[in-house]
């Protein structure tokens, strides 16, 4: 399986509409002989589910973590902090600096970082060993995530770029589904430790699947840190990068700290809390289909009508989430509007940079690492100072400040 791939296979830009619907822009079409390499697709989908497995678990296993480690639920969060700040580093730099290696040994590297941050975060003796851990964790994500599409639409011809980046997209949902209700319900029926170990596995399976089925791909050259400038200075764009920060800083200071709202605000014990992370994961599977169709009917609105959603979900979740039923409608409902965030803002930056769809996916990456790494920080501090139901309340702040920059400063139409 290590043949080479031709590097021209799909050399034009990615438009992207929706997941499952990619506009191409061709220069030289493959020839009608070129196979696409499904298993390959495949295998890129399950490095993203079990990366993505592995950066979602403490949200479900906050409350042993913090317990067993002897910290707060707010200082044991950090571990979402750490991993984010890294993958920020990891988003923007490692694609620069691995621009002379042939792509497949990268990508396996990024597994075998997966294992060894998921195995040492098993074994951490300390919180300060554990976020070490998991700053190694957070490399590997962001250099897989600033890699992804453009390794993706070289493993198929272009007909069929639309179907295979649906397929490693359908990884995220995935992730969301396995990691925090599954890893909840695991880390009380066993210990938070042992999923970790599960998940140690996970990435080692994935690793010897995609050793077998990646084909070897020759480097491509990449855009300096000028590039990105550029991409910045262009009308509308930095506003739109800033906006999704707000965006993802909204977000994950409410969901790095769901769990100790619903055991210390709604009164949930381990198997209310994985079925509530459930219904959470489920509906953002459904609402990924639901949120390409908004975005390719109206981008602008969707780009403005999911943060507030989050947000107005996020203020009523501080006031009735005392009660189970309408705690777990409300988390639901959060996991639905969530869906349309990372399809309506990769929509939004291909659309808006055509000619530099790489680079400006890597900054879009970025941004949102940053906004998570605020995010994680934020409701720490906040859990810590305030209580659990206060998170929601300064989380809606930064969601609806980037629906008002939307609304009047991004542009969805380039110039």
């Amino acid at each position: 399986m290590d043949q080479e791939v031709n590097p021209d296979l799909a050399q034009a830009d990615a438009v992207a509409l929706m997941p499952g619907e990619i506009a191409l822009k061709v220069g030289d079409e493959p020839a009608s002989s070129e196979k696409p390499a499904w298993g390959a697709v495949v295998a890129m989908m399950l490095g993203v589910t079990a990366l993505l497995t592995a950066e979602f678990l403490p949200s479900g296993l906050l409350t042993p973590m913090a317990k067993d480690l002897g910290v707060s639920p707010g200082l044991a969060g950090q571990a979402v902090t750490a991993t984010s700040l890294a993958g920020l580093v990891g988003a923007l730099f490692t694609p620069r600096l691995t621009r002379s290696f042939n792509r497949k040994p990268v990508l396996l590297s990024f597994s075998i970082l997966l294992v060894i941050s998921n195995l040492l975060v098993a074994l951490a003796p300390s919180i300060t060993f554990l976020l070490a851990a998991r700053i190694v964790l957070g490399l590997a994500i962001g250099g897989f995530w600033a890699m992804a599409a453009a390794t993706t639409i070289r493993l198929v011809p272009p007909s069929l770029v639309a179907r295979a980046l649906s397929i490693v997209m359908s990884g995220i949902p995935a992730a969301m589904i396995i990691a925090v209700p599954l890893g909840s319900y695991l880390g009380e029926v066993a210990s938070w430790r042992s999923v970790f170990l599960l998940a140690t596995a996970l990435g080692a399976a994935v690793f010897v699947i995609q050793a077998l089925a990646l084909p070897r791909l020759a480097p491509k050259g990449e855009a300096g840190l000028g590039t990105l400038v550029d991409i910045l200075t262009r009308p509308g764009i930095g506003a739109g990068i800033f906006a999704a920060t707000l965006v993802f800083t909204g977000h994950f200071g409410y969901f790095g700290y769901i769990r100790p709202f619903l055991e210390g605000v709604t009164g949930l014990g381990a198997a209310g809390v994985a079925a509530t992370l459930l219904a959470f994961g489920v509906a953002n599977y459904i609402g990924s289909f639901a949120s390409g169709l908004m975005a390719e009917r109206n981008l602008k609105l969707t780009l403005i009508a999911m943060p507030l959603a989050i947000s107005v979900l996020g203020l009523l979740l501080s006031v009735y989430g005392k009660d189970v039923i309408p705690a777990l409608v409300l988390v639901a409902l959060w996991g639905f509007a969530f869906s349309g965030v990372p399809v309506a803002t990769t929509t939004w930056i291909t659309r808006m940079v055509p000619d530099e769809t790489e680079s400006g996916t890597g900054l879009t990456v970025a941004s949102i690492f940053l906004g998570i790494t605020m995010g994680a920080a934020g409701g720490g501090l906040v859990l810590d100072l305030m209580g659990a139901a206060a998170v929601f309340v300064a989380g809606a702040i930064p969601l609806l400040l980037a629906a008002l920059l939307i609304a009047t400063k991004v542009r969805t139409r380039a110039p």
